[in-house]
């Protein structure tokens, strides 16, 4: 079984990443292939970069640095959850992702992307993945797209899915499977 991370990027008050988060987290423990771990960067907490030493020399200062190292670094791959703000993916993912070089190295990512209009946070991805490309992170094609969000949360605050996400979510899971286990090769072929 590979070490999936669910990795939710928004952290501003009334957000709603974590609840699409926590759907995908679901689907991918029913999945069967993963070992997974939701992280919540509204949690995580990471301040605005500040180690004075460069991420590609791993010599952490921080606690919070080390920590967040430790965890990604024994990830067989990710699924990043984002939003778009301002046709791209928020400050949070952003500076999250910059903390380390290294880790994220030679392990596919998917994407769950959504926005409250009708582009479905696709923007937000195209960035996204334009970034994860120079730390050797695959980015794979297959991607959940979530449009006008709200119509997804039901009153208890809870996603649900319909089919199509549904489908969309089992055929990029079964994806990230496949290139984590290829990529498990050329990462220990150092």
């Amino acid at each position: 079984m590979f070490k999936l991370k669910v990795i939710s990027s928004t952290v501003r008050p009334g957000r709603k990443g974590p609840v699409i988060a926590k759907w995908i987290a679901k689907e991918a423990a029913e999945h069967g292939g993963f070992e997974v771990e939701f992280l919540d960067l509204g949690e995580v907490n990471l301040p605005v970069m500040n180690e004075a030493v460069h991420p590609i020399m791993k010599q952490y200062e921080h606690d919070h640095t080390k920590q967040w190292s430790a965890k990604i670094d024994e990830a067989d791959a990710f699924i990043f959850v984002t939003a778009e703000y301002d046709y791209s993916y928020p400050a949070s993912l952003k500076n999250a992702i910059e903390y380390l070089v290294h880790e994220w190295a030679y392990k596919p990512a998917g994407m769950v992307s959504y926005s409250a209009g009708p582009f479905a946070g696709v923007r937000a991805v195209m960035s996204l993945k334009s970034d994860l490309l120079s730390l050797r992170t695959v980015s794979l094609s297959e991607m959940v797209n979530v449009p006008a969000y709200n119509q997804f949360i039901n009153e208890d605050g809870e996603f649900i899915a319909d089919e199509k996400l549904t489908t969309a979510a089992k055929v990029m899971l079964n994806q990230l499977v496949r290139y984590a286990k290829g990529l498990k090769a050329i990462k220990e072929d150092k």
